[in-house]
């Protein structure tokens, strides 16, 4: 068989075919590249997103806002000291971006000012955590990227 600028081309194709479609099915097969949306019902929290606009802006005329630290007990979220601890109600999501499996939501029960998240719950990396909490009748958000 004679070897020509034809069969160059086609064996080109074909090797050139053969390397994407490699790609394609190591990328829709292997676990290790795996990507999760961050949430389940997309559209419906894109709808809501003026509302958590809102509730930020409200969050932010705030004289004290929310604020965490790491202590050695857990992540610990302080709530605004003038604010009655019993009137404040709402949740805590603590989103994981690189596992589902560890994402969790709390809700707030506060006898101080100070909400814990117990430290084995939480695992050393990046965290996004979403405060959504109400009080008087009125919603307030804080969110924030964390490295715990």
């Amino acid at each position: 068989m004679k070897f020509n600028w034809g069969t160059g081309i086609v064996l080109a194709f074909i090797g050139f075919i053969a390397f994407i479609m490699y790609f394609v099915i190591n990328m829709n097969t292997v676990k290790k590249y795996d990507t999760d949306l961050v949430t389940e019902d997309y559209y419906k929290a894109e709808l809501e997103y003026q509302n958590d606009i809102d509730k930020e802006s409200n969050a932010k005329n705030l004289a004290s806002n929310v604020s965490w630290k790491r202590t050695e007990n857990g992540l610990e979220i302080s709530f605004p000291e003038e604010m009655n601890t019993k009137e404040i109600t709402g949740k805590v999501f603590l989103y994981r971006p690189s596992n589902k499996q560890l994402d969790f939501e709390t809700a707030i029960s506060l006898s101080n000012h100070n909400l814990l998240i117990p430290d084995k719950r939480l695992l050393d990396g990046r965290w996004n955590i979403k405060v959504d909490w109400q009080y008087k009748g009125k919603s307030y958000l804080f969110k924030e990227e964390i490295s715990y």
